[in-house]
């Protein structure tokens, strides 16, 4: 596995403000990697739902852990083509300038 990015600053200090919290998100987190996906597809499908749910930081997010993990430009503009049919022309027209944002190294932290 690759060294990820280091969360956001706010991130961190969420999760010492709560513990409980970052823990409980923790096990949800590992929960969700247990089965037969492989890691790059896992990060797709988790950039996939951030698009659909229009969330800008976890598309950031999703999108710096991918470039980071080797995932290409291509792929990941393949994601925002796979969601377009149901997110509608705005929302994907949206979801295309986060990802820019990042692609064009913008975006750093949420």
């Amino acid at each position: 596995m690759s060294s990820l990015p280091q969360p956001p600053d706010t991130y961190r200090m969420f999760v010492n403000r709560y513990p409980k919290l970052a823990e409980g998100w923790e096990a949800i987190a590992s929960a969700g990697k247990e089965g037969p996906l492989d890691e790059k597809t896992t990060r797709l499908i988790k950039l996939a739902v951030a698009c659909a749910a229009l969330r800008e930081g976890a598309v950031h997010a999703s999108v710096r852990k991918a470039l980071t993990m080797g995932i290409t430009k291509e792929e990941i503009e393949q994601v925002i083509a796979l969601t377009a049919g149901t997110l509608g022309l705005p929302a994907t027209v949206a979801v295309f300038s986060w990802i820019e944002e990042v692609l064009r190294g913008e975006k750093h932290a949420d």
